[in-house]
């Protein structure tokens, strides 16, 4: 009994650590969408180059996640966790100090490669310390810190809009990770399996052999239009609000609403998957997202914008970390962390895509309005996507 019990404080312990490590990726990424309205104009920045600046994260997190895991497989999660989080601490400090295009762009290229470095593992983390009955829980549990952190930097925006400069929100989410830093080394076990010497953790074999070609390529639609309209909501959403007439504050509390119930969504639609299996709640919050984005395209009234808000964040972020739950059972323990980063890297084409979509259809003369109604067909596609997924695809049991 008293193991089982140093076991499920142990299991806390690495939760509660993982959470803070997600909510300072929260808070940086969603940083760049609320800092946006006092930047832009500061830096010369036209749509077109926001969309470009706020993709570059993404195209760093991508190369961070095929990197990261590739190596934590290797050499363990806790050195490389720790080293991906100095990483985006270091350059969310130089994220503050950019004063053009060009060196705003390069400072979240390299957050993002901190970012994707930590993911992947964040995610064996998760699949390794808990029972098969708990995985999707404890995964959306660990990822609620993303919305979290989103909404803090949202509720900051929202009470001091007038008096913080830009440049101290991204060195408050600069600070905070290299703090947190040492406590990973310090008291983050290592949880990687020890595997037999000739086991096979090429990424590429491995995600495409034994009948996983299909199940892959699957996964990697579901996350690359999962990610598309995440990001472009995370990005743009306070800017689209504005452009819809209403207050930079109340930009801010529309994105506050989408982070908000994002983490109601991951914490109700993990424990559905738990109970009831992936298929169901996967593939309908994505049909319940067309509907939240169809809503969004014609709310005329503030009260309508932060319910359309609320469900997309509900859906497509909180659906997000449930798929976060479901891509490494996929995948056997000596490439379950490659495997989870190759997801993340190829999904996050989609994030790349989302923010310059946005900037590039403004840029052309569509309104907010059109915008948010062109992401309904990502949503539908990713529901026929994960229904395929989960009729092809068979779980790797160890």
């Amino acid at each position: 009994m008293a193991a089982a019990a140093e076991t499920r404080i142990n299991s806390s312990l690495v939760v509660a650590i993982c959470f803070f490590i997600a909510a300072l990726e929260g808070y940086d990424i969603q940083a760049f969408g609320i800092a946006a309205p006092q930047f832009a104009p500061l830096l010369h920045l036209n749509p077109g180059q926001m969309g470009w600046a706020g993709s570059a994260t993404m195209a760093g997190l991508m190369l961070g996640a095929l990197g990261g895991g590739w190596i934590a497989d290797r050499v363990g999660r806790r050195p490389v966790l720790a080293v991906a989080v100095a990483a985006f601490g270091l350059f969310s400090v130089a994220t503050a100090l950019s004063n053009s295009f060009e060196t705003l762009t390069l400072a979240r290229f390299l957050t993002g490669v901190g970012f994707g470095g930590a993911m992947p593992n964040l995610i064996a983390i998760a699949t390794e310390i808990s029972p098969v009955s708990r995985r999707a829980a404890t995964t959306t549990s660990m990822f609620c810190g993303l919305p979290a952190g989103g909404s803090l930097v949202a509720l900051i925006a929202h009470h001091g809009q007038q008096m913080m400069d830009w440049r101290l929100i991204f060195l408050i989410g600069g600070a905070l990770p290299l703090l947190l830093t040492p406590v990973i080394l310090l008291l983050l076990p290592e949880t990687r399996p020890t595997h037999a010497p000739d086991a096979d953790r090429r990424v590429v074999a491995g995600v495409f052999a034994k009948g996983r070609a299909i199940p892959t390529l699957l996964i990697w639609v579901v996350f690359g239009l999962d990610l598309l309209v995440t990001y472009l909501l995370l990005n743009w959403l306070p800017t689209l609000v504005v452009a819809k007439g209403f207050t930079p504050a109340e930009g801010a509390t529309a994105s506050l609403w989408f982070n908000g119930f994002s983490i109601v969504g991951a914490l109700v639609l993990g424990w559905l998957a738990d109970r009831v299996g992936f298929r169901w709640p996967a593939t309908l919050m994505f049909l319940a997202l067309a509907g939240a984005l169809y809503g969004l395209a014609n709310a005329a009234g503030l009260p309508l914008i932060l319910v359309w808000a609320a469900a997309s964040g509900f859906m497509v972020v909180g659906g997000l970390y449930v798929l976060y739950a479901l891509a490494p059972i996929y995948y056997p323990t000596p490439i379950r962390a490659a495997g989870a980063g190759a997801a993340i890297a190829v999904g996050r084409l989609g994030s790349i895509a989302g923010p310059i979509l946005a900037g590039n259809l403004r840029a052309d003369g569509y309104s907010p309005d059109q915008v948010f109604a062109a992401m309904i067909p990502a949503a539908l596609i990713a529901a026929a996507a994960v229904w395929g997924l989960m009729t092809i695809g068979k779980p790797v049991e160890d």
